[in-house]
């Protein structure tokens, strides 16, 4: 049979893989019982090499195994994928390859079954490999013996881990740890937290949810909300440091939950906690400052000199003064019935005096570059400041500086910022109440990126509309460039079509286009 199949039946294509294969290094197949040493050194290294030259000059089937059979103590593992090779060369170079004797493929087959209990996993792959261009049948016995001790070397499989059972407060745990859990579905989340029962909840489980939620701008009401309720009802057990980690979401993502408890459960906890955690207490009313909710007996504590005096010695001074800077302007802006003490003009800080991280990050994402770029063509570069930082500390996109008559001037010929506090207001009133005496209006264009809502894309992350807020209590009017006229426009042309409609929609004019 073996005699068929190596002369009649063996095709050309797979006797051509042979001829294409490269020659068998002894160096790559590694070691094996019989102590294999690398070529060019050790006591038989010249026998050995030259055993492999006699083999890959071998004239015919016969001479092969004669080589094989007659040098027992100089054969290494590796000299039978040579033997092996040079059978399919020496079948495969005539047009009509001779008949091979049965009897010497069945020595070379008996030579290779009784020593590959010593090759290497490597050795009894090319061999595998070659048998299998040869034609040698798949259930025949030289096979079958390379096949088994393919598989003796293959690493034992670990036991399947048991995955335990997960219920309710775990599950939500396990889920929120995961680092690709954004790609669930929001229901799973929602499920999880349906089925936990009181006492999974921790602190820590809901801490983990108040994260995902703000990190991923998800505006789930019903996890809020299950935050919310959590809070009222663990309150006395919960630290300010823990707090805060739970108020982050509502703030971040400008959500007053309608749990009627919340606000004076945080009013007891500020109250119970303040001088404990300074930084704790300044991040719950910032987080309460986006909600314009500011309990004023919070606001006397850490606008007292004790508070201030305390905080100024410790590391993360600067970014307290930085938060109690923006609570002053809040005050200032939107709380005219506060009669407390205030942040002192020297303790005051510049609240936002850059483009905001997620912007510096996502820059090569925004429609910064094209606007600006739309603008320089349509008014011309001396009409418009870019990133300009306006008093108290609030970092602008674009600002223009227009006439009574709508005429949009040179910056450079105007005071590009209002006065802050507003003049007409004394401290403590609120500014929308204010007029100014200077006749030029200040016009913001200011960017809503996708990234600066909530993933629902409808609503405005609580820093961003409290930027807006008070910019425009200033006096400062706004012009808002939402993402999504912004990614409807197909080329610079397109763009400042739009700009121009925008500009003369407020009733601006201005000269011919500049560039």
């Amino acid at each position: 049979m073996l005699r068929l199949l190596l002369s009649a039946q063996a095709s050309a294509a797979r006797l051509s893989g042979l001829l294409l294969l490269p020659p068998v290094q002894p160096c790559c197949l590694g070691p094996s019982k019989w102590g294999d040493q690398p070529p060019g050194g050790g006591l038989h290294a010249g026998p050995v090499q030259g055993l492999q030259r006699l083999l890959e000059q071998a004239r015919s089937p016969g001479e092969l195994l004669r080589w094989l059979g007659q040098n027992p103590t100089k054969v290494r593992a590796h000299h039978y994928p040579v033997a092996l090779r040079r059978l399919g060369q020496l079948l495969g170079s005539q047009p009509r390859p001779p008949p091979v004797e049965q009897a010497t493929l069945q020595d070379l087959s008996q030579l290779i079954i009784r020593n590959c209990p010593s090759f290497d996993i490597h050795t009894i792959h090319v061999c595998l490999h070659l048998a299998v261009l040869l034609g040698f049948p798949s259930d025949g016995p030289l096979m079958c013996a390379l096949e088994q001790e393919r598989r003796f070397r293959l690493p034992p499989k670990p036991p399947p881990t048991l995955q335990p059972v997960l219920h309710g407060g775990q599950r939500l745990e396990a889920a929120l740890s995961c680092p690709h859990f954004l790609r669930r579905p929001r229901q799973h989340l929602i499920r999880s937290l349906a089925e936990a029962r009181p006492e999974e909840l921790t602190p820590h489980v809901m801490v983990l949810l108040a994260q995902h939620l703000a990190r991923h701008r998800l505006r789930e009401p019903q996890l809020l909300e299950a935050i919310a309720h959590f809070l009222v009802v663990q309150e006395a057990q919960l630290s300010s440091k823990v707090v805060q980690k739970l108020v982050l979401p509502f703030g971040r993502l400008n959500y007053l939950p309608l749990e009627q408890q919340f606000m004076p459960c945080l009013e007891r906890i500020l109250a119970r906690e303040a001088g404990v955690a300074p930084l704790a207490t300044v991040n719950i009313l910032m987080s309460l400052c986006q909600l314009r909710c500011l309990p004023f007996r919070a606001l006397h504590f850490v606008f007292s000199p004790g508070f201030i005096n305390h905080i100024s010695g410790t590391p993360h001074a600067f970014i307290v003064r930085r938060y109690l800077s923006l609570l002053d302007t809040a005050v200032e802006l939107e709380l005219p019935g506060y009669r407390g003490p205030r942040l002192p003009r020297r303790q005051q800080v510049p609240i936002f005096p850059q483009p905001l991280i997620t912007d510096r990050a996502r820059c090569k994402y925004s429609h910064k570059d094209i606007v600006a770029e739309g603008l320089r063509q349509l008014l011309g570069e001396e009409k418009y400041r870019q990133d300009l930082t306006v008093p108290p500390g609030y970092c602008t996109d674009f600002l223009l500086c227009v006439s009574s008559s709508g005429a949009v001037l040179p910056v450079r010929t105007q005071d590009p910022f209002l006065p802050y506090p507003p003049r007409s207001c004394p401290q403590g009133q609120a500014a929308s109440q204010s007029t100014t005496h200077d006749p030029a209006q200040r016009v913001v264009l200011m960017l809503r990126e996708r990234w600066h809502f909530c993933r629902d894309g409808q609503v405005l992350l609580g820093s961003r509309a409290l930027r807006e807020r008070h910019l425009g209590l200033m006096g400062y009017q706004l012009l808002p460039l939402p993402f999504e006229e912004l990614e409807s426009q197909r080329g610079l042309p397109q763009l400042k079509s739009y700009l121009r409609q925008k500009l003369q929609a407020l009733g601006l004019r201005w000269g011919p286009e500049g560039g």
